[in-house]
């Protein structure tokens, strides 16, 4: 299995400005990401950066980086570019790897890329771990997804889904029925991922905010890796950014 990881990174953010070029532990946040991505087996990882000063702090340690349009209204339309640029086969998997994910397993973009390179049906794959905990259950800010037998994307919401009817007070279903959590980690195909932006919107994924409802919405299939173990931390919010700063600190200068 071969492919590449693509880092998609903005400099603008509304909740917190800038938050690419975050210190984390005397690294920029967008160099961590590169550098949990590269020790996966990814046969390259390239930042794709809508600012210049991205580019450089890459540079700066090592992480092949490169310019796109600043226009682009989502990370999928910013690493379409760079995999057009990059001149990548149609054929060629390409990882999504968000550029806010600091702690993200190596192990799990190997197993994200693995699924597709598996599932010759799928244009993308993607990655769940269940839910266990009612508040998360309920939250609008966590997304859920649902699977068919086969484990493939069934539907993509920020609400509670499945419902469980008649135990509205009690915990999560449990077992098969268990819902799980999407985590935002994509692998595609690259002749699909330049495809992609040119499809029409989904009004599902208007009203939901969820663009890969735009894949369900034209009967493509999405393949979906169940991971034990939840994902890192991800970077939203400044509490987010203490916590993996102090996560990065706890584990001394062998983090990576």
């Amino acid at each position: 299995m071969s492919f590449v990881v693509l880092v998609p990174a903005r400099l603008a953010s509304t909740r917190l400005p800038r938050k690419a070029l975050a210190d984390i532990g005397g690294v920029p946040m967008i160099v961590r990401v590169a550098q949990r991505a590269a020790a996966s087996k990814a046969s390259r990882v390239v930042v794709a950066a809508d600012d210049a000063e991205i580019v450089a702090a890459c540079a700066g340690h090592g992480v092949a980086a490169l310019l796109t349009s600043p226009g682009h209204a989502t990370g999928s339309d910013r690493i379409a570019e760079a995999s057009q640029t990059l001149g990548l086969g149609d054929d060629e998997i390409v990882v999504n790897v968000q550029g806010d994910e600091p702690l993200i397993e190596p192990a799990l973009i190997d197993a994200c890329a693995r699924l597709l390179a598996e599932r010759s049906e799928c244009v993308m794959s993607t990655v769940a771990h269940a839910i266990d905990s009612r508040a998360d259950f309920e939250n609008p800010n966590i997304v859920k997804v649902v699977l068919d037998a086969r484990r493939h994307a069934l539907y993509f919401s920020r609400a509670p889904i499945p419902w469980p009817r008649d135990d509205t007070a009690g915990t999560p279903l449990q077992g098969a029925a268990a819902p799980l959590r999407h985590v935002g980690l994509y692998a595609y195909r690259a002749g699909f991922l330049r495809r992609f932006p040119r499809l029409e919107h989904s009004p599902l994924e208007d009203i939901e905010r969820l663009e890969q409802l735009r894949v369900l919405w034209h009967g493509e299939r999405i393949a979906v890796h169940v991971s034990p173990l939840a994902p890192g931390v991800g970077v939203d919010t400044a509490e987010d950014l203490a916590e993996a700063r102090r996560i990065v600190g706890g584990a001394g200068a062998g983090f990576a």
